[in-house]
């Protein structure tokens, strides 16, 4: 307990999924937490989105804790709804130590077959959502001068390549180039950036019926019985899928001063996905 005592996270996709197992990992520890999340659908995305019902959970279970939390409703496309939030952290707390920059969306077609509206929302969520952020938050952390972590959520994705999101993967692959390059020009002020890679983790984004179908597009209604069987075939370790807070225990350790001299790397968390 205590490894990120006295610091403040702020969190974006924070209403449920990897986001809001994040912000309660990070509670655990000691963080007071600034979760942000869209809280409405987006036209390309066939699933439902986190909610503001779901925001307020989140920072419910983050109180339970006996942390703070500071909720806000922002799309990361907007660059001064992000602002505001980093204002949040600074005018609540008084400081930020780290950032987890974790929203995403996902939708399914061959390459040939995505709509210039689905490439391009999947980018502005995920690749400009994350440039977005360290906009917002790198000139008040260096400002304030207390260094700090910055954790992007990449995927195996990005790495080896599936098929039927080659915008999803495009997207996090150009993650990595992002991060790459914040961390050199970051670390002059103590700033360490990484990412991680998850692979198939177990929320609403991987088991909604949408997802289920892209798998198995000659079934009917494929049941998630039917896809788990699969997803247990792709893991060198026996499990079907890794648990969200298998990536928050990688973000913690990232944050934490276990990890003072890590930066500009990826970390995978994907029960051997890309081995096997």
């Amino acid at each position: 307990m205590g490894r990120v005592e006295g610091k403040v996270a702020l969190i974006t996709g924070a209403a449920r999924g990897q986001g809001r197992s994040h912000a309660v990992r990070l509670a655990e520890e000691g963080a007071d937490i600034v979760a942000v999340d869209i809280c409405h659908d987006i036209d390309t995305v066939k699933y439902h989105m986190g909610t503001a019902e779901e925001l307020a959970e989140t920072a419910a279970l983050v109180e339970k804790l006996g942390k703070r939390i500071v909720t806000r409703q922002v799309d990361v496309r907007d660059q001064a709804g992000l602002d505001a939030a980093v204002d949040d952290a600074y005018s609540n707390f008084g400081r930020l130590d780290i950032v987890s920059a974790n929203a995403g969306v996902a939708s399914y077609g061959f390459l040939w077959e995505l709509s210039e509206a689905e490439w391009q929302e999947t980018i502005d969520v995920m690749l400009t959502g994350a440039w977005h952020t360290l906009k917002a938050v790198s000139p008040r952390m260096i400002e304030a001068g207390n260094g700090g972590a910055v954790t992007i959520t990449s995927s195996v994705a990005a790495l080896i390549g599936a098929g039927k999101i080659s915008h999803y993967a495009a997207a996090k692959a150009g993650i990595l180039g992002l991060m790459h390059t914040a961390a050199n020009e970051l670390a002059p002020h103590s700033i360490r950036v990484n990412a991680i890679a998850p692979g198939n983790i177990e929320t609403e984004l991987a088991t909604n019926p949408i997802t289920r179908q892209a798998i198995f597009p000659s079934i009917e209604n494929p049941t998630q019985e039917q896809v788990d069987h699969v997803l247990r075939v792709l893991h060198a370790l026996p499990v079907t899928y890794v648990q969200p807070v298998d990536i928050s225990n990688a973000l913690l350790w990232l944050s934490s001063d276990e990890a003072r001299y890590v930066t500009g790397v990826l970390i995978p968390v994907d029960a051997g996905w890309m081995i096997n």
